[in-house]
Formats: C-alpha cells, sequence, structure tokens
C-alpha cells in the first residue's frame, strides 16, 4: 500500500541533513555547553552557531533567540514572562478565540488564578480577527496582546501588521504564535512590529522537542524555568545541543528555499481541493481562502465524522488529521471552527489536510480519486 503524509501541520519528518548535522553531537561531541573546557567550547560554539541560524530565518539579531522545548513553553514564556515581569496591580491580556492551547489555556489559567483581566476578540466566519475588535479591547491595563500568525487547524493567516501597529501606538508588547507559519511564509521581525514569537523545531522539518522564542531586545520577561544561567538568565537548563543544532540547520535550510517549496505546496494544496470540491458533492473549505498557508486545506464532507473520515483515509494509507494533534482524543469539536460560527455537527465534520515539501502531484491524485468512494461508502454506512 502507498502512504501518503498529509499532516505536516502535526510535525514533520526530520530532513536527512539536519539529523546528519545533528548526528556528532549525539556521538562524539557529547559535552555540556556551559563548560569551560575543549568538550564544552565545542557545544557551545555550535549552539551560538545554531542560534544565529534560526535568527537569520526571521531577521532577528542572534541575541534576540532564547531556546526553549519547542512552541508550547515557548509561548507559555513569553505570556507568563510578560506577566510577572510587569508591576502593574491590573493586568490585561487580550487574545483571540482560534489561539492555540498553548496560548488559550495559559491565558486563562492566569485568569482563574485572578492575575489578569483576560479579553478574548473573537473572528468572522473565515476565521479571520478584526483589528478593529482587538483594539476596542486595549486599554492602560494592557500588558501584552497575543494573536498567532497562521492557525493550526484552518491554515488562516491574520493581520499581524496592522494588529502589530495598533500595539506599537501604544507600547504594548506584541506576541505571537508563528509555529506554522516560519519557513513558510516570510517573517522578518524588522518590518513585522512583533516583539515575541514562537518557533518549533518538528513542524520545519527539525527534531521534536525543540525550539525558540524570539525576544525583541528590550522587551523584559521573568524566566519560568530557574536554576541556573543558561540562555542569558531567561531559560535555565543544560542545553539540549543536539536538538539546537537540528533545529539550527533546518533553519538555514528553510531560509534558501522558502519561496519555491512554499510555491510548490500551494500548487499541490489547490490541485487536491480543486479536485475534492469537484468530486466530492457538497464538500466545503473551512476558512478563508484568500488568507492562508500554502501548504493548509481544511475541509468538510457533508457533515460526516470527521473521525470516521479520517480513519478511512488512514486504512487507505493517507494520514490526515481532524484538527490540531494536542488536541487528538478529545470528544469536543474544534474550537477555532465553533468560534467561526459553526455547528457543532458541521465543526466535526473537518478534516485538516496539511502538505509538506516531499509531497507529488501522483499522491494528491491518488487522495482525489479515492475522496468521492470513501464518502459514499461511510453514508451508506452512517454508524
Amino acid at each position: 500500500m502507498q502512504e501518503i503524509y498529509l499532516d505536516h501541520s502535526a510535525t514533520t519528518p526530520i530532513r536527512p541533513e539536519v539529523l546528519e548535522a545533528m548526528l556528532p553531537f549525539l556521538r562524539e561531541h557529547h559535552g555540556n555547553a556551559g563548560s569551560l573546557h575543549r568538550f564544552g567550547r565545542d557545544c557551545r560554539r555550535a549552539v551560538e552557531t545554531a542560534r544565529e541560524q534560526v535568527a537569520a530565518l526571521i531577521n532577528a539579531e542572534p541575541r534576540e533567540i532564547l531556546f526553549t522545548s519547542g512552541g508550547t513553553e515557548s509561548d507559555n514564556l513569553a505570556i507568563r514572562g510578560i506577566v510577572e515581569a510587569t508591576d502593574r496591580k491590573a493586568i490585561r491580556l487580550v487574545t483571540t478565540a482560534v489561539e492555540h492551547h498553548a496560548v488559550l489555556h495559559v491565558c486563562e489559567s492566569l485568569a482563574r488564578a485572578n492575575r489578569v483581566d483576560l479579553q478574548v476578540a473573537g473572528v468572522d466566519q473565515e476565521g479571520l480577527v478584526d483589528p478593529d475588535a482587538v483594539e476596542a479591547l486595549l486599554g492602560d491595563e494592557t500588558v501584552l496582546v497575543s494573536v498567532m500568525h497562521a492557525n493550526n487547524e484552518t491554515g488562516v493567516v491574520q493581520p499581524l501588521e496592522r494588529i502589530g501597529a495598533l500595539c506599537r501606538e501604544r507600547g504594548i508588547p506584541f506576541h505571537s504564535d508563528t509555529v506554522q507559519s516560519a519557513g513558510k511564509l516570510p517573517l522578518d521581525v524588522r518590518k513585522l512590529p512583533l516583539d515575541l514569537a514562537a518557533i518549533s523545531g518538528h513542524k520545519l522539518y527539525g527534531p521534536k522537542g525543540i525550539g525558540a522564542l524570539f525576544v525583541r531586545s528590550g522587551t523584559g520577561i521573568e524566566p519560568q524555568a530557574v536554576g541556573g544561567a543558561q540562555e542569558r538568565g531567561r531559560r535555565a537548563g543544560t542545553e539540549n545541543v543536539a536538538g539546537i543544532v537540528g533545529l539550527g540547520r533546518a533553519c538555514e535550510l528553510l531560509s534558501g528555499e522558502l519561496q519555491s517549496t512554499s510555491k510548490q505546496m500551494e500548487v499541490l494544496r489547490d490541485r487536491l481541493q480543486e479536485g475534492a470540491l469537484a468530486t466530492v458533492p457538497d464538500a466545503g473549505i473551512n476558512g478563508s481562502t484568500a488568507h492562508r498557508l500554502p501548504n493548509s486545506l481544511n475541509m468538510a464532507f457533508n457533515d460526516l465524522d470527521g473521525e470516521r473520515m479520517m480513519f478511512a483515509l488512514d486504512q487507505e494509507g493517507i494520514a490526515v488529521s481532524t484538527g490540531s494533534a494536542c488536541t487528538a482524543g478529545s470528544l469536543d469539536p474544534s474550537h477555532v471552527l465553533l468560534a467561526m460560527g459553526q455547528s457543532h455537527e458541521h465543526a466535526s465534520s473537518a478534516i485538516r489536510f496539511s502538505l509538506g515539501r516531499d509531497n507529488t502531484e501522483e499522491e494528491i491524485d491518488r487522495v482525489i480519486s479515492l475522496l468521492p468512494g470513501l464518502v459514499e461508502q461511510l453514508h451508506e454506512r452512517p454508524d
């Protein structure tokens, strides 16, 4: 059976070049990057080279890159770090209803503890946030605004430039979960008014368990992991040298390929979309088609149960998802689609196709050829 992987928004396969770069730091170079002897210095140089590579992907300064264990930690560190760095008694956080749970849950946790006044902006039927709606929630007590760049379920890209400009005018730090967009869209923090941005290695053809947080120079955050002076005192713990090296190499590779790879995925994504809409009655697209990632397609198939559709595709060797991998196993429909005004039934029918750099026309055509029959079978066996 031909296996086709269309779940790159959940995780990407590690690239051979990335693994090759990591292997010496799993075999020969076993030193602690904080040690002063030769073993430690070799690893320290590798960490700082990777910092430069990650910084180059988003046009940051190397000193603005802070290594973490992944996107979730980066988001948590950004939000909690800003809240704990302020000496204000009244604190407001502003975010959106479609954020990744790595953002929503930490904001909600702070609100439950009466640490912050949490304000949540809604979205329209296409999943887009209105900057005017965000502006209406801002106030003198606002210490942070957090709006994701691209949604992990629908791929919808938010208007960060306009929202960031509103924050910049008021001197409010602006954070974005850029886990899905980094490496797929141009991301220039010298032009984009971002103060904090989260990156995850395994979304970039790098290893799992490593990530980064961009912290613009002059932005103060309180560390959440303490006990050492690593990462300029902002994140204690012995550095994951092999993972950091892998993340750096993955970013370096993407820096030179972003435009061509994104165009390739966009062409295949559109081929899949057109084929599915043409062959499957009542199929529809969830989210904006004008403002989305080049690799993402979220579809509903005539209100069929999305999980059954996912397993039917899996039996044919095709890997897709019903939404975020971080909510797999949940019985609740997507909070993103519900926020877009969809019914529980419609939201539960969603399938996310997310393409990668190695997908081919032949794979996409096979998926298109199988979809009508699978949909018909599931309609005939509703239970």
